[in-house]
């Protein structure tokens, strides 16, 4: 009987690039010889014509797809360096599976929707919906053999450290035993094999459900017969099931293979194939002609766990003519959509393993510090009065003692009239909508613009939504044909001298768990002007009505933002022209508008300075003689997930800086409502300077683009990581604060004005 052995469930030796090096030791220039690099976008680098650069043609952009798998080359690397705790070395190869799994789910699907509509448009990077996929599928090959190398390793690693991944064979009989009676005590009632012939058609296959074909037949007949039978993973159930007390695991499928005589007793069973499919996630409505959003989001839903197949994966081993025959009842094509799988299948559920009680192989705790004019009591109305602006950094500032404080204090605050908020995401157990819930029934004014259809947690914003408008708050879904992205809290108070608005606008979500591991900017004011636009901004959400609306300090999408990022641009441009130093910077997750990039290139060849901090993907080529020497991209991945976006310009020496939730992308720019803030106070720019000089040293650990669209690991000496070096700026900051704090204080608080 086949089963799946973790150690060595692969049949063959692949070819494999060879490893991308150690974080230890490594001390190598980029691009020299052994430094870490990541495939290229092409190798075709634009050179110039007899009339110079024309930045319209196609070979100047990078594909949005290849940059965003490219991405995933540098979250691998992380499991593969040795330098790296070894749990934590499973956490980034259990990421980099899962997001696998939506790059399939949402740019793969979308693509082969375009493809079905027979639409044939080139993207700005020259290529058609099918030259895209066939280029995003040898490069998926390339990084799924580096995984399975990366599996093997870490298997071989996890071992030495008494961390076993076996097969349910390996094990004594007396173990085999033990684990058959758990299994029939706690997961046999949940299976429900299902046969397939003429009277039985294939069953559905859930998304991303894990799945035995089991080729059996009667003891005294010929004759095969085929089920499938789904692995119920999920809902508590964990996938690796430990043997005894120890740590040692095999896999539940394994478990089910080894006991299939409980599902077909007396049958014979010739064989059992492992295999996983990944459907569709791209099946959103005409909203203008849904009379109510609520019900299409929930219609979406349901459509979307039937829609198509998008990938199958199958075991590297599959009998050929039942991988046939599986990909014909799915209705794939064999060579394009089967996938066979050389590892564990579905490595995203090795983030299991991180749960184990073994400090030593993980990153020292990180626990944020308080921002340093909120370590005492004082309301924080007193203190944002006072201050008139302030910024939260997170994961390195406590998200708890700032932004649910602040919600939680205006929801019991008697001198607080309403609350307005956006929400995109937010935790399985919020406090925040506890919060919003505990102001409505003290009787202050709330509203909340909930957003339903942010990808992957519509049914929790369903829940959400419901459990609001129960509570008597006012709850929208935004404006129709638009997401609702940006976050942001509008905070009505009635102060001594009149109402006054103090707002939060974000980077990141209202989310507790994520801030934790998420690199997000949070901005506390009480700016009249922002007050009043913000004011300006939810009568947009909660109406849809779409007069031409002025705002005074933000930079709203889709109307304002883009038009302001191209002239705040050109204005760099233009005053390098005219002898002067421009320079942008941008940090963001994505830079794949092709108009900024457009503007950027032409800010560029006349000799602004172009810093670029993307995560993932960009479509901007930097070092391509006579056009863009000036730019540089870089791209920062490590413990926390880069999420911050903050845009500076040097303007002429009266330097700009914005922060919010829009990336400089099309989507964001045109299809969805976002916020810039302008952050002012110079004390607050020398914080954000601060996070971009950090994330730009070349001491410190990074990853730099080259033209080709390749990254090199820039890492002089093994430097510390920024996000480290941020860590301990903040523990200085909250130091110092604690020690002036002692400090005795000499005259009363006038904060009581309030």
């Amino acid at each position: 009987m086949a089963h799946q052995d973790l150690e060595t469930g692969w049949q063959a030796e692949v070819e494999v690039p060879p490893p991308m090096g150690t974080r230890e030791g490594n001390g190598v220039r980029p691009g020299a010889v052994g430094s870490p690099t990541t495939p290229p976008d092409s190798t075709d680098v634009p050179v110039a014509g007899p009339e110079g650069h024309d930045v319209a043609l196609p070979g100047y952009y990078l594909n949005r797809e290849l940059t965003w798998l490219n991405f995933n080359f540098r979250v691998l690397h992380e499991a593969e360096d040795s330098g790296i705790p070894l749990l934590e070395r499973v956490k980034f190869l259990s990421i980099v599976s899962s997001n696998l799994d939506e790059f399939f789910m949402k740019r793969i699907g979308g693509l082969k929707q375009i493809l079905g509509a027979g639409v044939h448009d080139l993207t700005v990077d020259g290529r058609t919906p099918r030259e895209q996929i066939e280029a995003c599928y040898e490069l998926v090959q390339v990084l799924e053999k580096r995984r399975v190398v990366a599996f093997k390793s870490l298997v071989e690693e996890l071992r030495a450290e008494g961390i076993h991944l076996e097969g349910v064979s390996d094990l004594s009989q007396a173990e085999q035993a033990t684990l058959r009676d758990e299994y029939v005590k706690n997961i046999y009632p949940l299976v429900t094999p299902q046969s397939t012939d003429p009277a039985h058609p294939f069953p559905f296959v859930s998304n991303l459900s894990l799945n035995l074909l089991v080729t059996l037949r009667h003891a005294d007949d010929a004759t095969h017969h085929l089920a499938r039978v789904k692995v119920p993973v999920g809902s508590g159930i964990p996938r690796l099931v430990r043997v005894g007390e120890g740590t040692r695991f095999v896999t539940l499928e394994d478990v089910m293979a080894n006991n299939l005589d409980l599902l077909f007793p007396g049958m014979e069973i010739e064989a059992c194939e492992t295999f996983r499919v990944t459907r569709n996630a791209n099946t959103e409505s005409d909203e203008e002609s849904a009379d109510d959003l609520l019900a299409m989001i929930e219609t979406e839903l349901r459509e979307r766990r039937f829609a198509p197949i998008v990938r199958l994966e199958v075991e590297g081993d599959m009998d050929p003519v039942r991988r046939g025959m599986i990909t014909s009842e799915l209705g794939l094509d064999e060579e394009q959509d089967v996938f066979s799988s050389q590892g564990l299948m579905g490595m995203r559920d090795l983030m299991e393993l991180t749960s184990l009680d073994q400090p030593e192989l993980k990153d020292a705790p990180h626990f944020p510090f308080d921002h340093p004019l909120m370590v005492s009591d004082r309301p924080m109305f007193h203190t944002i009065r006072e201050a008139g602006s302030l910024l939260v950094h997170h994961p390195y500032q406590s998200f708890a003692t700032s932004v649910e404080r602040f919600i939680e204090e205006a929801s019991r605050d008697p001198k607080v009239r309403a609350i307005k908020m956006t929400l995109y995401r937010t935790g399985e157990e919020s406090s925040i909508i506890d919060h919003l819930i505990a102001a409505a029934r003290n009787g202050k004014q709330v509203a909340v613009v909930m957003e339903l259809k942010a990808r992957f947690d519509e049914e929790a914003n369903i829940r959400w939504a419901s459990r609001l408008g129960s509570a008597g708050i006012h709850v929208t879904y935004g404006v129709v044909g638009l997401k609702t992205h940006c976050k942001v809290v509008l905070v009505v108070r009635q102060d001594y001298d009149g109402l006054r608005r103090y707002a939060h606008i974000g980077t990141g979500n209202y989310h507790a768990e994520t801030s934790r591991v998420y690199s997000d900017l949070g901005f506390l004011t009480c700016d009249a002007a922002i007050g009043t636009d913000l004011t300006e901004l939810f009568n947009y959400l909660t109406t849809g009505f779409k007069p031409r609306r002025k705002y005074e300090k933000l930079l709203v999408a889709p109307k304002v933002l883009k038009r302001r990022l191209l002239r705040l641009i050109n204005r760099e441009r233009r005053q390098q022209e005219q002898g002067g130093e421009g320079h942008i910077q941008f940090k963001l997750n994505a830079l794949e508008d092709a108009d900024v990039t457009k503007a950027l290139y032409e800010a560029a060849r006349a000799g602004v300075k172009v810093d670029i901090i993307a995560r993932d993907t960009c479509r901007l080529r930097p070092g391509i003689d006579g056009l863009s020497e000036s730019v540089r991209v870089r791209s920062i991945v490590g413990r926390f997930l880069e999420h911050a976006r903050i845009y500076y310009f040097r303007n002429g020496g009266d330097e700009r800086y914005y922060l919010g939730s829009a990336d400089a992308m099309r989507r964001n720019l045109q299809s969805r409502v976002e916020v810039l803030v302008p952050v002012e106070d110079p004390a607050l720019q020398e914080e954000l300077r601060t996070v971009l000089d950090e994330q730009l040293d070349p001491t410190s650990r990074g990853w730099e683009m080259h033209a080709d669209g390749s990254y090199s690991l820039s890492d002089p000496g093994g430097g510390e990581s920024v996000q480290q070096r941020l860590i301990t700026w903040a523990e200085k900051m909250h130091k110092e604060a604690t020690r002036l704090r002692r400090r005795p204080v000499k005259g009363g608080d006038e904060g009581n004005l309030l």
